[in-house]
């Protein structure tokens, strides 16, 4: 199901004449008014120790809950990238971390599915190396946090198919896998 079409109302006249424009957007042809359904940006980050071990996050919520995770998700309005990827590691694992040690790595279209609806969004993968005696502390989104040694991650145990896919580009960049 297309994102716009749970949109039937104008949200800025009220009007029934909400109709499609295009594939990304609906018009309304009382007021005039169009609405783009653009993605949302996400964070995900792929957190490294001087071990070579990565920190996963068990989800505690739907959807997926109880497999693995990277650290991340959903910016907020009015905050940066990097902003909302420091908030959610805070929230998530308690970790604290600054803008200077935070590596673009890349990014990736994804839909994720929440309440019955396909949110589209555009998925910003970090990378954030720190120190193993860092302490953390799962809260919010995550039930558990683990490293597990590179050589041992597995993305099938990774829940979310944006997720899976960014750690398995990862893992084939440390040449750890090769498919």
């Amino acid at each position: 199901m297309h994102p716009l079409e749970k949109f039937r109302f104008c949200p800025s006249c009220g009007s029934r004449q909400f109709v499609e424009n295009d594939f990304k957007s609906k018009r309304c042809e009382e007021c005039g008014f169009v609405y783009y359904a653009n993605p949302c940006a996400a964070t995900a980050a792929l957190i490294v120790n001087e071990h070579n071990e990565l920190l996963a996050v068990r989800r505690a919520k739907e959807p997926a809950r109880g497999t693995l995770d990277l650290p991340g998700g959903f910016c907020d309005m009015d905050e940066t990238v990097e902003q909302g990827m420091i908030r959610e590691l805070r929230e998530e694992t308690g970790l604290h971390v600054r803008p200077e040690q935070i590596s673009y790595l890349y990014s990736s279209p994804n839909v994720y599915q929440y309440s019955g609806m396909g949110i589209h969004t555009l998925d910003m993968d970090f990378l954030i190396r720190i120190d193993s005696h860092t302490p953390l502390h799962a809260s919010d989104d995550a039930a558990e946090c683990l490293w597990i040694p590179l050589n041992e991650v597995n993305p099938d145990d990774f829940g979310l198919d944006s997720i899976r896919h960014a750690v398995i580009r990862f893992l084939r960049t440390k040449g750890i896998i090769t498919y």
